[in-house]
């Protein structure tokens, strides 16, 4: 029953956002977010706990404009579903890419979060420079996993799954094709290593590292981050596990926490703030 009022909503707003024109859209979505800010209190107090323990000013205007920026990246989700390479394209511009190419020789693992319009991101990116395989997760209701899915088969996107999803990895990167992990997720220690984040301690995966130790694979943080009226798509400075001197899968992972926080510090309205990125050292915050 859930997922077909998800089916319903999804149909919905899809005409909203195909059909309607986007001067129009604005008003809807900035009165969405400012209801999203005054009624969801859970997901609000996480992102005000959140913000606080990065220390950032103007907290309530980063969260609403958080919201906003949000309303806008689903609605751009939308009007996605069904478009072809040309026009993801057209909706992104590219930074740094020709770090790319100096290590097409080499299996390369991009690293990025959840920021931005990061669905796009895998779509422009396999657009771009072919196959790509991102590790994660199926959504929870199957219905819109399958919509999801059928989108990114077109664009010849694979998703390997979290959990036993090793092999996979492995084959992918073997294949060299780009693999992609979002990195910026509170997990259990046990599966990964704490680093630091705004000064304070997190668990963080150290997928990225682990496997790019064992088949001699670079890390390139990328992030996608609107820009005016389109999409910017940046490659960093690569993390090349066989140039770091000391504990190599400790520093590495810490490099790419380092990452995240450097394009979040730029511009922290478009990070997802919803999820609980302390719990594992800080639980007590989130009560």
């Amino acid at each position: 029953m859930v997922d077909y009022l998800y089916l319903g909503l999804y149909y919905i707003f899809r005409a909203i956002a195909i059909y309607t024109p986007q001067n129009l859209q604005r008003p809807f979505l900035n009165a969405l977010a400012k209801l999203f800010y005054k009624f969801d209190k859970k997901h609000t107090n996480i992102m005000r706990i959140n913000l606080k323990m990065c220390k950032f000013d103007n907290i309530e205007e980063i969260i609403l404009n958080t919201y906003r920026n949000f309303a806008y990246f689903g609605m751009e989700f939308l009007r996605n579903q069904n478009s072809t390479k040309e026009q993801i394209l057209a909706k992104v511009d590219f930074k740094n890419e020709k770090i790319l190419d100096k290590f097409k020789d080499r299996p390369i693992i991009i690293t990025t979060a959840h920021y931005g319009n990061w669905e796009l991101f895998s779509l422009a990116m396999a657009a771009k420079f072919g196959p790509v395989s991102i590790v994660g997760r199926n959504l929870d209701s199957p219905v819109m996993d399958k919509i999801l899915s059928k989108n990114r088969s077109k664009f010849n996107i694979e998703v390997i799954p979290k959990s036993g999803g090793a092999k996979m990895i492995i084959k992918a990167l073997q294949k060299r094709c780009l693999l992609g992990i979002l990195v910026d997720q509170n997990i259990d220690i046990k599966d990964g290593l704490e680093c630091k984040f705004f000064s304070n301690k997190i668990a963080h995966t150290h997928a990225a590292s682990i496997f790019a130790s064992k088949l001699n694979a670079v890390i390139i943080p990328a992030f996608i981050q609107r820009v005016g009226s389109k999409n910017l798509i940046s490659f960093y400075d690569p993390i090349d596990i066989n140039l770091i001197n000391g504990d190599k899968i400790k520093i590495a992972t810490q490099l790419q926490s380092d990452a995240t926080q450097m394009v979040i510090s730029s511009k922290p309205d478009e990070y997802f703030w919803m999820h609980k990125k302390f719990k594992h050292f800080y639980p007590e915050i989130y009560k």
